[in-house]
């Protein structure tokens, strides 16, 4: 029996391998002056997600593992960034850009939970920080603050 996993093992390197098939699928049915402009960017980016995890797979390194896994959720956003642009462009409706923005979402949700799990890894002073968990359950009605960037206050 393995002690370790294989990167191809893993679920969220699956569903990631699935979304860039997915993708590339998709990106071809663009208008022909997209190929090398959009068309490319996005396929490149899907690419980049599940590869980034393979590369750092065998890596003896946990920290250099991290970095692997923050680069694909990198990757995965900026993937969702060039969808939310090809439905500003028309090129798919706003359901298939949904679909396709809450099925990454999940990949990055999967990648913050193996980013812990490795953190956990490394001794408590090498730690970029504290992971903690909170015991109440998350729901629309506690009013956590959404996730992204920072709104300035008005001034």
């Amino acid at each position: 029996m393995k002690s370790y996993m294989d990167v191809e093992d893993l679920e969220v390197y699956q569903k990631l391998c699935r979304l860039h098939i997915e993708i590339c699928d998709l990106s071809h049915a663009w208008p022909s002056e997209e190929r090398y402009e959009i068309g490319s960017q996005i396929r490149r980016s899907s690419n980049s997600c599940p590869a980034q995890l393979a590369e750092k797979n065998d890596d003896r390194h946990v920290r250099n593992k991290i970095e692997g896994v923050n680069r694909s959720r990198g990757e995965a956003a900026e993937t969702i960034h060039h969808l939310f642009m090809a439905k500003e462009k028309g090129y798919v409706t706003a359901e298939v850009y949904a679909s396709f923005r809450a099925r990454y979402k999940e990949c990055i949700r999967m990648l913050n939970g193996l980013e812990k799990t490795l953190e956990r890894k490394l001794p408590e002073g090498e730690r970029r920080w504290i992971v903690r968990e909170h015991a109440e359950s998350y729901s629309d009605s506690i009013g956590l603050a959404d996730p992204g960037w920072p709104v300035s206050p008005e001034t």
